[in-house]
């Protein structure tokens, strides 16, 4: 709705529909409000990542195994493991399906 409306009463205006369309209201920018915070905390996290780091990232949601990560990179392997539990660990997620859903809700796609 325009202007954030989140519904239209019209007059004379019954006290229940009121309070039905506050408590509706009040609940999505409840929902909002956690929504953006649950994301902030995503960008604090992806901030904390090196360069090098950020680049394995998109390769790993992107499905590449350290191998080929490697082999983009110009590294060896061994090196790409150690910046994939970085990663895991500064995002704090235990598993690449998590990682990637919390990379897709900042609109990261992979490489």
């Amino acid at each position: 709705m325009k202007h954030g409306a989140s519904d239209f009463l019209t007059k004379p205006v019954n006290d229940e529909d009121l309070l039905a369309a506050v408590r509706v209201a009040i609940q999505k920018d409840r929902d909002r409000r956690r929504e953006q915070t649950e994301l902030s905390e995503i960008r604090t996290r992806l901030a904390t990542l090196t360069p090098r780091e950020r680049e394995v990232l998109e390769y790993v949601v992107a499905g590449k195994l350290n191998k080929q990560i490697a082999g983009e990179l110009g590294t060896v392997e061994q090196t790409v493991k150690v910046h994939r539990a970085h990663v895991m660990e500064k995002m704090r997620v235990r598993s690449v399906a998590e990682l990637v859903r919390l990379t897709e809700r900042c609109g990261i796609s992979g490489r």
